[in-house]
């Protein structure tokens, strides 16, 4: 529910009130058109908007919301193009004063004209989203995937990493599965919002919001606010999961006891294919604790309206026919501009689901993944933004493997920003001076005589410095020593191209290909999406074996014993590595140590020195 005060929430419950809209078009080249009630044709505007469609509660949903109107307005249409609208309810309150809520930020997608009127029709910024997805290899928790999905799509994040990660699966690592149906950024959210547990929507200032369904009412909708109802004779509830598992090919099935409720079926999702049967379970089980909670009544009502609330509220209806001891949430509306306000709840009656398997295989599609002779690539590109400096920074990590024995090429670009150390130089300039001397003539006139001076001055220069990039392949976690590529650079953004080829592939067996960067003489930045890397070859498999290997990392900062004992950076690994991309490494290192002059006085047995 958007926050409003006190004196909102008592005047939208009076059987009276006094109110009015407004809004605002901006245009792409920044000319803004004002516009009031007396300008809205009346019964022409309307916003909907829906986290669901019309059967059943739905996770991950990433529905836009729609708004049309028509003004009297003489705005040229064709200068509406991508234009954004702006819509503001404002409510009398009881001191006199009205109270603004803004009703959401749309995009114009078609204008039309007739005689005296203006006719729009918008949308919100989920449509955004709506740009391919390039299917890459992406690895990071929930927080990443959104962070570079709404920066390749321009609209800011409502949430903060913290706030993201602290939800249940939040902090946990996915990785998108290689053969996936995604196609769009809107098809990522959706996958992530199931992870999470809820669905994701636009909220009032144009951000990417995402909600829970919860159990704690937010109103309550007497007989009088309503113009009509609707209400089922039963309460949806879910007690069971369940997800398919793209490598066995069977349905993974979760649920609570007693398991008399509906059962939710994510289908395939591409971020939980991958990672031990532990892990799954974790996670589908702590989505099905988010959906524990509901337990919701359908119905349809035609009410006389509150601007403040928001998709996902619960709600309590009183009067009438309504059963004030059950709860409903709002899973669609639409609101009429000087008008109705409708609202829905959808949901399945669970006493009929029983009649239906319990366990739905949802094996369609399941296809072999290694076709002869097909060509076959595995993707890359980072979730998380890197640093580079002197120590080498691991930038690019891809698993595959093959059927058979053959070979593969990698392939990648990377976008560096580098920042180069400043460098002193020094000199002299070196010329002659022409000093004008005064002197005095024979018969006593003043003159000035050329006197020319050799002459040097030191010269000190601050300028930009070369940063050399250096690059190390590794390959089944072995350097490749033959090939060290560099490059050196002023400061500025640059491109890195890379590419190798892998010969002689040992078939049904797990390969790692890593790429590490460092510079010295300055630092870098790899921004999130910065890398673009792939490798690709016949017959290669969309999941690698898994060879039994384990890996974990663990790093530590420069350590200094107070006694000129000095260790520069030291990392300790011990990995895991199961049938999934996501690593979880350990690997020993140990950087440069250097050991000084020891400056504590030493005292001998016999107390000499």
């Amino acid at each position: 529910m958007y926050p409003v005060s006190e004196a909102f929430q008592q005047a939208v419950q009076e059987n009276t009130r006094k109110f009015y809209w407004t809004g605002r078009i901006v245009t792409k080249t920044g000319a803004v058109h004002e516009f009031g009630n007396e300008d809205i044709v009346k019964g022409s505007g309307y916003i909907s908007s829906q986290c669901c469609g019309s059967a059943e509660i739905e996770i991950g949903t990433v529905y836009a919301a729609e708004m049309g109107i028509t003004l009297f307005s003489e705005i040229d249409r064709y200068t509406l193009e991508d234009a954004k609208v702006e819509l503001f309810y404002h409510l009398r309150v009881g001191d006199g004063s009205f109270e603004e809520v803004p009703m959401g930020m749309f995009e114009v997608s078609e204008a039309n004209r007739t005689l005296h009127c203006l006719e729009i029709k918008a949308y919100d910024y989920m449509l955004r989203f709506e740009k391919s997805f390039n299917g890459f290899e992406t690895v990071g928790n929930a927080y990443a995937f959104l962070a570079l999905c709404c920066k390749a799509c321009d609209v800011e994040l409502a949430h903060t990493q913290a706030e993201i990660e602290g939800m249940p699966n939040g902090s946990e690592m996915l990785s998108v599965y290689t053969e996936n149906d995604i196609e769009t950024y809107r098809d990522v959210l959706f996958y992530v919002g199931q992870v999470l547990g809820g669905f994701f929507r636009i909220n009032r200032a144009g951000k990417l919001e995402f909600r829970k369904y919860g159990n704690v009412p937010v109103m309550k909708v007497s007989a009088r606010h309503r113009f009509s109802s609707s209400f089922s004779d039963f309460i949806t509830r879910y007690t069971a999961i369940s997800s398919t598992n793209i490598k066995t090919q069977i349905s993974e099935y979760y649920a609570l006891e007693p398991d008399d409720g509906l059962t939710m079926n994510l289908g395939v999702n591409p971020l939980l294919q991958f990672g031990l049967e532990e892990t799954r379970k974790m996670l589908l089980e702590n989505i099905l604790a988010d959906l524990s909670v509901i337990r919701y009544v359908p119905f349809d009502s035609d009410t006389i309206g509150n601007p403040a609330l928001d998709l996902g509220d619960v709600l309590v209806f009183s009067g009438g026919h309504a059963d004030e001891g059950q709860q409903a949430c709002i899973t669609g509306f639409q609101m009429k501009i000087n008008g109705k306000h409708s609202l829905k709840c959808v949901g399945k009656n669970p006493r009929l689901a029983q009649a239906k398997s319990k366990n739905d295989k949802n094996i369609s599609g399941l296809l072999n993944q290694i076709e002869a002779g097909k060509i076959g690539i595995h993707t890359f590109t980072n979730a998380s933004a890197y640093s580079i400096a002197s120590m080498d920074t691991k930038v690019i990590s891809i698993e595959f493997a093959a059927a058979e024995e053959t070979h593969v090429q990698f392939f990648a670009i990377l976008a560096v920003d580098v920042a180069a150390d400043r460098e002193e130089q020094t000199g002299t300039a070196s010329g002659t001076i022409v000093v004008p001397v005064p002197s005095v003539s024979v018969d006593g006139a003043e003159t000035t005589v050329d006197v020319s001076v050799d002459a040097e001055l030191p010269v000190r220069l601050s300028l930009d410095g070369k940063a050399v990039v250096s690059v190390k392949y590794e390959f089944n976690d072995e350097e490749i020593l033959i090939h060290h590529p560099a490059e050196t650079w002023n400061s500025g953004r640059h491109v890195l191209p890379l590419y190798y080829p892998v010969e002689n592939l040992i078939p049904n067996y797990t390969n790692t290909f890593n790429v590490y960067l460092r510079i010295e003489g300055g630092t870098a930045l790899i921004d999130t999406g910065g890398c673009i890397a792939s490798i690709s070859g016949q017959g290669m498999a969309a999941a690698p074996a898994w060879d039994g290997k384990i890996t974990l990392e663990e790093t530590v900062g420069s350590l200094w014993f107070g006694t000129g004992l000095t260790a520069r950076g030291f990392k300790e690994t011990i990995g895991i590595e199961t049938m999934e991309l996501v690593q979880r490494q350990m690997v020993d290192r140990i950087g440069r140590i250097s050991i000084g002059a020891f400056g504590d006085v030493v005292e001998s047995e016999e107390g000499k020195t």
